[in-house]
């Protein structure tokens, strides 16, 4: 028997040696094929980009995973005790493995595989830090004994808080969260320290499967694992007894956060920045190189420019009537299943989708889309609505896309039973004027055909300040302002004045508004560009034809200072960098974008300096260094410590102490355009507002330059204006080019947007008037003539003439196609030097050498004032009227704003002027009446 037991014995420790041996062998194995952990030393998870706006509120979160990375000692005690207590009690006191859960985990298991439920594991956090970073998710013995020998010589080489940190950062905890901070955000909009007990637990109940305990899929299964978490959090004695009743009976109330642009109506912004980081940075640093971007969006001047743009658009497509339902569903169709599977693009909110279920004499009663519960689910509840006729009357039918029809007199005109539209709702106003809750009814609304874009820019430094690329992103993501290449029609001609004004000409030098022929040469036939209401008004000063964009004097003075000339100046202001020198680019044929052409009116604004449009101001990286800046100027004063030189300085003088300056940093802006050329362009642009083709922004009530622009057929609509610190641009045309309609020029279908942006965004503040450079002299002139004042009056004008140029009671202004040629002022270093054009006659020149085949005019640009109330035609001009006859001796009375009506009213406009010294005449002191 003892022969047998030792027999036994000897085998059981031979093979208890040979186990353990092959063990050892396997776990050396194991050993030499793991991974090098001593990476995570150094490791850098992926974090999301987040860009902000000038005032620091954030606008927008580029990121693959949504991962916000915080050190262990900014994450709150509570947070890490949550997780502790459901994950790893243990932590503290173990070596990495936790040798009690493996033995209660084998138990558990055992039951698990009887009743064939999902194995549990007994993994510490530090196990899940070696699977999370290091390994797979396989459910092997292979994985997990790799698992096990990481986390035993993790906690060798790290601490207890390193490892707790990169848990906690690294975790996934679902909707697209990795870490706490970041699911703290996205489930609750807060910060870590502002969670509760409750909502920490919840996020530790999220770690076994995030999809399990959705907040709304399986809001029961949530709110029960989150009670287990406080529980265990009272038993570890984390929390009192009181606390944990507290937090078990509280609900679970849960915000999911918005992914993307944060800011509605700044998605067109925030997409431009992305494209830019992302040629700056390239596709890993945006998505993962937890960048800090501060733009310089202007929130509040942003949702200004949206409104307005969409206001405009909105105004404009119903002036050209109804084009009928977004669909029809057939009889006894599900309205609230077709409904809901129709998109709304959330920043068309509060716009919806509904359905005709009753037409009446005076209103119809639609039934809206169902409301999209937070679950993605869409509500069960039916919900109606009333649309009264009065707001239906606009929808009047388009008739060839020139007329609109009949009235709308019943519902029944414009829509039946059935029919899909777009609805909004009305808000009534409380005796406080404060818009209530709840709708009294809703409008028919139509999403227009037409779009456009609108940008604002600091003329001093080129920031963009807001950008709308059109009326909807949702609907359409290309983006107007920066990517739509149009022409800009008489928003071109400025730089073809400021040109002449280089070469020697003055505001009030005449050139002939009269008949232009020019001969192409070969095959091409002739030229003949035309005023927009084709007459003629002779000789009139280069005022009198900026302000009311005569085409036939401004081609007139491009051919004088040469095509060339004009290239020049179009790529010297950024508008084009290769514009054909052809004199009908002078009108505005070549193409550009919003954004170059705002930039452009942006250097005659600050006085003829260079800024580059702009729409990052800093990036930090994730350890907050400053790797980009677009303001790189030196300062090393900046740095200094204000009070300390306060101090300083009364020591040094105690009775009388000098006073600190704030540093001076160097203007390293190139100039490009001289400040008296820039400041007489100012001053001829603000007669357009104030009496020419830009009148509509005359309301505003400050001071204000701009220029229409309308190309050929009227495919492009634009205003480019300005105050002294603010400059906007409009765009509004079709995507496919097409004729906008009659009488929609740029001075209709665009000015109003810039003056609706203007009032909300300076005319509630106190009038700043343009600023006079030295070397610019203010001469009282005859509006008409352009000479010398001799008296007081109406038509006596205050003109802005560069010194030395000021015209004298013995000579008349310099003019084209009058007088002759205009000397050259060889002294002006931003003046062409090169040979004099010969003189303009008034029937044109052939092209010189290699400029033949201009292309046709692309400018029918006119004052709307004339026109935009016409009663003949609903929105456009009589198709019989051509204008006036060509008056003898050249420009009429009439047309000289102030000059030949009582009071000083302009007879020329239906609405009527303003006389000297009344209240609509705001001006910052030269281009108004005096």
């Amino acid at each position: 028997m003892l022969r047998v037991l030792s027999i036994v014995a000897a085998v059981f420790l031979v093979l208890l040696t040979g186990g353990l041996m092959a063990g050892g062998y396997f776990v050396w194995r194991l050993n030499q094929d793991l991974p090098d952990y001593t990476k995570l030393a150094n490791y850098e998870p992926p974090v999301m980009t987040r860009v902000h706006a000038g005032d620091g509120e954030l606008i927008g979160e580029f990121a693959r995973e949504r991962r916000l990375y915080v050190p262990i000692s900014a994450i709150p005690p509570r947070v890490v005790e949550a997780f502790l207590a459901a994950e790893d009690k243990n932590f503290y006191s173990h070596g990495g493995v936790d040798a009690r859960g493996i033995v209660r985990a084998v138990f558990d298991n055992i039951v698990n595989v009887i009743q064939d439920r999902r194995l549990v594991g007994a993994s510490t956090i530090t196990q899940q830090v070696a699977k999370n970073f290091l390994l797979s998710s396989d459910v092997t013995l292979d994985r997990k004994l790799r698992e096990a020998l990481i986390a035993i010589r993790l906690e060798q080489a790290f601490t207890k808080d390193e490892i707790l940190e990169l848990y906690l950062n690294e975790i996934y905890l679902g909707i697209g969260s990795y870490g706490v901070a970041s699911a703290a955000l996205n489930y609750f909009n807060k910060s870590l320290d502002e969670l509760t007990i409750a909502e920490a637990a919840y996020l530790a109940t999220l770690p076994k499967g995030p999809n399990n305990y959705h907040p709304y899929r399986y809001r029961e299964r949530a709110l029960a694992r989150r009670n287990w978490v406080i529980s265990r959090m009272e038993e570890e004695r984390f929390i009192s007894q009181y606390e944990a009743a507290d937090a078990r009976a509280t609900g679970l109330d849960v915000t999911l956060r918005a992914r993307g642009v944060q800011i509605r109506d700044a998605n067109y912004f925030v997409e431009q920045a992305r494209r830019e980081l992302l040629d700056m940075y390239g596709e890993e640093k945006l998505y993962g190189g937890g960048l800090s971007v501060r733009t310089t969006i202007d929130t509040r001047l942003q949702q200004i420019v949206s409104d307005e743009l969409r206001k405009g658009l909105i105004a404009y497509d119903r002036r050209h009537g109804w084009r009928g339902p977004v669909a029809a569903l057939e009889a006894g169709q599900n309205w609230q299943e077709a409904l809901s599977g129709m998109e709304v693009p959330s920043d068309l909110e509060p716009w919806t989708l509904a359905v005709v279920l009753d037409v009446a004499a005076e209103r119809i009663t639609v039934g809206l889309r169902p409301e999209r519960l937070p679950d993605g689910k869409f509500a069960s509840e039916v919900v109606k609505a009333t649309v009264p006729l009065s707001e239906m009357t606009w929808a009047r039918e388009t008739v060839n896309e020139l007329y609109l029809g009949p009235e709308v007199s019943a519902p029944s005109d414009v829509v039946s039973v059935g029919d899909v539209v777009w609805v909004s709702p009305v808000f009534p106003e409380d005796k406080k004027g404060e818009k209530k809750d709840e709708p009294a009814h809703y409008a028919l609304e139509q999403i227009p055909a037409v779009n456009g874009a609108a940008l604002a820019m600091d003329p001093h430094t080129g920031r963009v300040l807001a950008m709308q690329g059109g009326f909807s992103f949702g609907v359409s993501e290309f983006n107007r302002a920066v990517q739509a290449l149009r022409q800009p029609g008489s928003a071109f001609k400025p730089f073809v004045y400021a040109a002449a004004l280089d070469k020697g000409f003055t505001p009030s030098s005449l050139v002939l508004d009269a008949p232009f022929v020019l001969d192409q040469g070969g095959d091409l036939g002739l030229w003949k560009p035309e005023n927009y209401e084709r007459n003629f008004h002779g000789p009139s000063t280069l005022r009198f034809g900026l302000e009311h964009s005569r085409n036939l004097m401004t081609v007139r003075l491009a051919q004088y200072v040469g095509p060339e000339t004009i290239s020049d100046y179009a790529r010297r202001f950024g508008i084009t960098d290769n514009m054909p020198p052809v004199l009908s680019m002078a009108l505005g044929a070549g193409e550009t974008t919003l954004m170059r052409l705002v930039g452009a009116y942006a250097i005659l604004d600050n006085g003829g300096k260079r800024v580059e449009p702009t729409l990052i101001d800093r990036v930090q990286d994730r350890f907050g260094r400053t790797v980009y800046r677009a303001d790189d100027r030196a300062c090393a004063e900046c740095n200094e410590d204000w009070e300390e030189a306060v101090a300083e300085a009364k020591a040094a003088n105690p009775e009388n102490p000098e006073p600190v300056m704030p540093p001076e940093l160097p203007d390293n802006r190139a100039q490009v355009e001289s400040p008296q050329t820039a400041y007489q362009m100012v001053s001829m642009l603000e007669g357009v507002v104030q009496r020419g083709t830009g009148s509509a922004a005359r309301k505003v009530g400050v001071p204000l330059a701009g220029k229409t622009g309308t190309t050929n057929d009227g495919r492009d609509a634009w205003f480019v204006g300005f105050s002294p610190n603010l400059v906007v641009g409009v765009f509004v045309g079709f995507d496919e080019p097409k004729p906008l309609g009659r009488a929609e020029t740029g001075g209709r279908a665009a000015a109003p947007i810039f003056a609706g942006i203007m009032q909300r965004a300076v005319g509630n503040k106190p009038a700043i008037p343009f600023r006079v450079p030295p070397g610019i002299s203010l001469v009282k002139i005859n509006a008409k003539t352009g000479q010398l004042a001799n008296g007081e009056g109406s038509g006596i004008i205050l003109e802005a003439f560069k010194q030395g140029s000021e015209p004298r009671l013995t000579s008349s202004a310099p003019s084209v196609g009058l007088f002759g040629n205009v000397p050259v002022m060889r002294d002006d270093p931003f003046v062409e030097t090169g040979e004099g054009a010969a003189p303009v006659l008034d029937g044109g020149n052939p092209l010189p050498p290699g400029m033949e085949g201009a292309p046709g005019a692309a400018n029918d640009d006119a004052p709307t004032d004339d026109m935009a109330d016409d009663p003949r035609v609903p929105g456009a001009e009589d198709p019989a009227y051509t204008g006036g006859a060509i008056p003898e001796g050249g420009v009429p009375t009439e047309e000289i704003p102030g000059a030949g009506g009582p009071d000083g009213e302009d007879p020329s406009r239906p609405g009527g002027g303003y006389a000297s010294g009344g209240d609509n005449n705001v001006g910052s002191g030269t281009g108004g009446l005096y």
